[in-house]
């Protein structure tokens, strides 16, 4: 049995994550990601995929953090 300690920081840490990924797919922070310079290559696609794949490994790394313990 878990104590009761680790359940809520795992909680509170879930909720930081929820956070943070609203923050990044804000549509201001959106908005100004798609209307920098490009060179070629268009930004927005570059930065939704990259902040996908951040809140993605950040879930997955806090899902099994101290799993094994």
């Amino acid at each position: 049995m878990k104590p009761s300690g680790l359940k809520t920081r795992k909680t509170e840490r879930l909720v930081a994550l929820v956070v943070i990924a609203l923050l990044l797919f804000c549509p201001p922070l959106i908005i100004v990601v798609d209307r920098l310079p490009s060179f070629g290559i268009g930004w927005l696609p570059v930065y939704l995929f990259s902040a996908w794949a951040i809140v993605i490994g950040l879930a997955a790394w806090l899902m099994e953090y101290r799993a094994g313990r």
